[in-house]
């Protein structure tokens, strides 16, 4: 739905975007029908990567205020009619293409932890992510309600980004719950940190989609490379509930779907950093995917 808004906007405001290829797919095919703001305070990030119409060097807080004041001078009856019919086609949008899954009652969807980490914690969690595709599931399943409450690295693609981030925003929201969702790769490359969380007394909770892959470069190597995987095997990855135990934190692991609830449930009241490591689909994948070269609205659905 997103993409599909990009490519068929009219009007797009841009605050603090770089633009990288991450976001654009096919630059020439990037949102063709818009009209650009670009909002940033970096001088050289505006016209870097897309050409856009109106250029705004500046604070982004001051300059979205600036718009608001000139919206609140028009007339909503202006551009009521217009505005309906946009959010009309978005609706059919969602309608026609929802986010989907299917849960069996043998093998864990990594989508099923997260919506039932979304349930348990009523959306109040702040969630960090490390990198791929546990990134993209958190991004979809967890519903996030209020504002800064998601913190990832967006498509700067830090593996190992989530642990060390789940950890600053426990020391600076004591009173919140922090959940780390990590795939079996990117949790090891910051996975000392645990040392930090442990010393530091930071209680994170660390929830684990183990894949045995790295799932986001598996995924390529299947729909591309026609499941000739090169070097995304991690079947001799450590055993992260021991790891947790080595560094003093609580060790948890699922492996069946009717597990995971009470799985959650354990770790999430636990008064302490605590890894919950779920097996999940070994070759689950995330959806809709823009492949190499192609617009963003030329997304695989399945």
């Amino acid at each position: 739905m997103a993409n599909m808004s990009i490519g068929h906007c009219d009007l797009m405001i841009a605050a603090g975007v770089r633009f990288d290829d991450r976001v654009t797919g096919n630059i020439e095919k990037f949102a063709p029908e818009a009209k650009i703001v670009q909002i940033d305070i970096d001088p050289t990030s505006i016209h870097k990567n897309i050409e856009v119409q109106c250029p705004i060097v500046g604070d982004c807080k001051a300059a979205l205020k600036g718009i608001i004041q000139l919206m609140e001078d028009k007339n909503p009856e202006d551009f009521k009619n217009d505005r309906q019919q946009w959010l009309n086609r978005i609706e059919e949008w969602k309608d026609t293409t929802p986010l989907k899954y299917e849960q069996d009652s043998v093998v864990i969807k990594p989508q099923f932890v997260i919506e039932k980490l979304y349930e348990l914690t009523k959306g109040d969690a702040i969630i960090t992510t490390e990198v791929g595709q546990n990134q993209m599931w958190a991004a979809q399943y967890y519903h996030f309600n209020k504002p800064n409450h998601f913190i990832t690295s967006g498509g700067l693609g830090v593996m190992g980004f989530g642990l060390p981030a789940a950890i600053g925003a426990k020391a600076a929201c004591p009173d919140k719950v922090v959940v780390d969702v990590a795939g079996d790769g990117s949790i090891q490359m910051n996975i000392q940190e645990l040392m930090t969380a442990i010393e530091s007394k930071i209680d994170v909770k660390i929830v684990i989609l183990n894949n045995q892959y790295l799932g986001m470069v598996r995924q390529w190597q299947e729909l591309f490379y026609k499941k000739v995987y090169s070097f995304t095997h991690m079947e001799n990855a450590p055993d992260f509930v021991k790891l947790a135990e080595a560094y003093g934190a609580k060790g948890l692991r699922c492996t069946r779907p009717d597990e995971v609830v009470s799985t959650l449930s354990e770790g999430l009241n636990y008064e302490g950093t605590v890894i919950m490591d779920f097996a999940v689909d070994r070759e689950e994948s995330v959806y809709p995917m823009v492949p190499a070269g192609g617009a963003i609205t030329e997304m695989l659905l399945v």
